[in-house]
């Protein structure tokens, strides 16, 4: 697996960190972990294309996790020229469809797609479910910030994992899905003298991670006040094993 942080900031314009985004490479099958603003040029600058995504997880519906849904939509059907061919599929929370069909009283047809191109998978959003995915396997389970909030846990055949939490604030949840996990990407929005609801801080992130016994924390989702925070020896606090600041364009391999 090899993973591109595409966009490590938040809902607060930045020119170093676009909205949140994540990209996971299994074999030859992309995985797109939320879509914030500034993700399809960051596709494009990882030298992907947004055709060539097949799966795009949304861990919640929030406009720094799912801005760019919009366009991603409207960039698959036009141009003619472009428009994508092959199927792919959006997996979020239940209530997905009910948005998208909001979306599209907003937008009409231009964010229709043909029959067949997108499929949508919903899971539980009160309990553990999972997906089968042929060459990996998801696991979800649901974080502590909207009622819509999920992490997912991705798992290859040969074994290895990698956890993605969204938002969410401190959770139990998080510490069983992530449980001997081979990379938790987690999010510290902010230092931890600034903790606010619905919301981990680097001390939090770190403890979870302890709790879970996690291989690799990644650290993501940083607010502005994070660039003059010693945030890794917040983090180092309650947690010692290998600990990684996330950049955007910044690529991990297992």
């Amino acid at each position: 697996m090899k993973i591109t942080i595409l966009g490590s900031g938040t809902c607060v314009p930045s020119l170093k960190r676009s909205s949140c985004s994540v990209l996971i490479q299994v074999d030859t099958t992309l995985l797109l972990f939320d879509s914030g603003a500034g993700t399809m040029r960051r596709l494009l600058e990882a030298g992907i294309t947004i055709n060539d995504i097949s799966y795009v997880f949304y861990s919640h519906l929030h406009p720094d996790h799912s801005g760019e849904l919009v366009p991603f939509l409207f960039a698959t059907k036009y141009p003619e020229s472009y428009r994508r061919r092959k199927p792919f599929t959006i997996v979020a929370a239940k209530g997905f469809a009910d948005f998208y069909e909001k979306l599209k009283l907003a937008y009409g047809q231009w964010i229709e797609l043909a029959p067949g191109i997108m499929n949508i998978a919903e899971l539980d959003n009160n309990d553990r479910d999972h997906l089968d995915c042929s060459v990996f396997d998801v696991d979800s389970l649901p974080m502590n910030h909207t009622e819509q909030s999920l992490a997912y846990r991705i798992t290859v055949p040969n074994g290895a994992s990698v956890v993605y939490s969204g938002d969410t604030d401190v959770c139990e949840n998080l510490a069983i899905l992530a449980e001997e996990a081979d990379v938790l990407i987690c999010e510290s929005a902010l230092p931890d003298e600034m903790k606010v609801p619905g919301h981990l801080t680097p001390s939090l992130a770190g403890e979870i991670a302890t709790r879970a016994g996690v291989k690799k924390l990644i650290l993501t989702h940083f607010y502005p006040e994070c660039e003059t925070a010693d945030i890794f020896a917040q983090c180092r606090r309650t947690y010692e094993g290998p600990l990684v600041l996330a950049e955007d364009m910044m690529e991990i391999r297992l």
